[in-house]
């Protein structure tokens, strides 16, 4: 117990220089107002996607508060989902007769990124407020942080505690669950050679903790997972990201919706590649 506990505060360490990078970012924007906008609406869902490839979930951390600053696109928050793939590039990247999984698994993440990154821009950027007006003040008024007249570090490190924080009580308490679980109960719900396999493996990616991640890679290694159903699972599987979105993001329906789109894109991409690749 002691050792899940242990990794919950290390995996939210990994994301606090991701973390303070995100709300330093907009401290200086919003100090500077207009200055930086437009590289960040440039970067879209393309630069998202290739951002989401980089191991960890540092980045979808980092763009989900950009999203509830309205810095970024719904779209570009959607493709660096999508191709967040958490821990997976680095198991894989440890067992060298899995590399060329490697570039399989980040260029179908890296194009279902993309395209259902535009396709979401096209669909819900028509009924979420874009990056026209980006505003951190929503942020800091539920922080309670007092960010006027304090610069930009002093409230970015405030931020960054209150989130950290959080983050380590969400991982601590999913740890202990999946623990209490087990793993190998975790792989019957798969059902190994199903068709439905996808569906199961994009729930199981929801999980916000690197956990799911790792488990997800190992089943797909080991034989239990279809390459299909370990890309839904990891296209939905955005680590922390998702449950940075949840606290900070307001109105909730846009984070149920984006969860919705997240799932629905994983799931269409995972069963195309069984059926393609089967």
């Amino acid at each position: 117990m002691l050792e899940v506990i242990a990794d919950g505060v290390l995996d939210a360490l990994k994301s606090l220089p991701f973390l303070f990078g995100a709300y330093w970012l907009m401290e200086f924007l919003e100090h500077r107002r207009g200055g930086g906008q437009p590289l960040l609406q440039r970067l879209g869902p393309l630069g998202g996607a290739l951002l989401g490839c980089v191991p960890q979930c540092g980045f979808s951390v980092a763009a989900a508060n950009l999203y509830a600053a309205r810095y970024i696109t719904p779209g570009t928050l959607l493709a660096v989902f999508l191709a967040t793939s958490d821990e997976a590039v680095l198991i894989l990247l440890s067992q060298p007769q899995a590399w060329g999984e490697i570039a399989k698994l980040l260029g179908v993440k890296l194009l279902a990124a993309g395209a259902f990154g535009f396709l979401a821009d096209l669909v819900l950027g028509r009924c979420f407020h874009g990056p026209d007006s980006p505003d951190a003040h929503p942020l800091c008024q539920e922080a309670h942080c007092g960010c006027g007249g304090h610069g930009t570090v002093k409230p970015a490190l405030k931020h960054t505690l209150q989130i950290f924080l959080f983050l380590v009580g969400v991982n601590v308490l999913l740890g202990l669950a999946i623990y209490g679980v087990g793993e190998e109960a975790l792989s019957r719900v798969l059902l190994t050679g199903s068709v439905w396999q996808p569906l199961l493996a994009g729930l199981v990616g929801f999980i916000p903790n690197c956990a799911a991640s790792v488990l997800l890679t190992e089943l797909y290694l080991s034989g239990a997972l279809s390459f299909g159903s370990a890309v839904a699972g990891l296209c939905t599987g955005a680590g922390l990201g998702l449950a940075v979105l949840f606290r900070m993001n307001r109105p909730q329906g846009q984070n149920f919706a984006l969860a919705g789109a997240l799932y629905g894109a994983a799931v269409v991409t995972g069963g195309l590649c069984n059926w393609l690749l089967g």
